[in-house]
């Protein structure tokens, strides 16, 4: 796996399409497995790890925007859809569904592999802010724990939300406010509640807390070493 850059799924019913994609990708130093439809694919993605899938809506039996709603229910794998040029509202369902990109057909592959180098590129920068150490606390929002001297704790996805904001922007001053329409919370008690759990586990001094702080009559503010 290492000559290759990633692992990308083509699930395409159409075999010439099928093959000159993967043809194109495996010029370009990628993996390529591939699926003749969506049942075909599911079986795959229950056993292979993909790091990226290219998947045609228009599919006989089940549809890409059936299977793109199944997998992201259960996993987070990039989806690129391939759409006919004009089905406008597919593209918008798609995008519902949670799908990462679309690109209509007739497409150049090159437009194709800027696509896939994007969604990857994006993909390694959420891999890094998830896995992050503050302090003495080892962060794993993958994972949804938070490891601080030898002691494992569990965070819940509202948690996670606040986290991965305040990462992104660390040393920036979030208002109460701000959070709660990041969480959908309009009370800002509890937000309070939240960082009071947060910080009891990143701190090892919760009340007198160095990476998630309180700014007074402005919000709170994440510093990271």
């Amino acid at each position: 796996m290492d000559k290759y850059l990633a692992h990308i799924l083509v699930v395409d019913d159409d075999d010439r399409i099928r093959e000159l994609v993967k043809q194109y990708l495996l010029e370009n130093k990628y993996l390529v497995t591939t699926a003749k439809d969506a049942f075909d694919a599911k079986n795959k993605i229950e056993i292979i790890k993909f790091d990226l899938m290219v998947l045609d809506i228009m599919m006989p039996k089940k549809s890409g925007l059936e299977l793109t709603f199944e997998i992201k229910k259960k996993i987070d794998l990039p989806i690129i859809l391939l759409t006919a040029k004009g089905e406008t509202s597919e593209r918008v369902m798609g995008l519902e569904f949670g799908a990462d990109d679309y690109l209509s057909k007739p497409f150049e592959p090159k437009e194709l592999l800027l696509r896939i180098k994007n969604i990857l590129n994006k993909t390694l920068q959420k891999n890094n802010i998830n896995k992050i150490s503050i302090g003495n606390s080892n962060l794993d929002l993958n994972k949804l724990t938070i490891n601080r001297n030898g002691k494992k704790y569990k965070i819940n996805n509202t948690e996670k939300l606040i986290l991965e904001k305040m990462i992104r922007s660390s040393g920036k001053v979030f208002s109460r406010e701000e959070m709660g329409k990041l969480i959908n919370i309009n009370k800002e008690r509890s937000v309070d509640v939240i960082i009071t759990r947060l910080r009891q586990k990143i701190e090892t001094d919760s009340k007198n807390p160095q990476y998630l702080q309180t700014i007074r009559g402005s919000g709170y503010v994440l510093w990271i070493e």
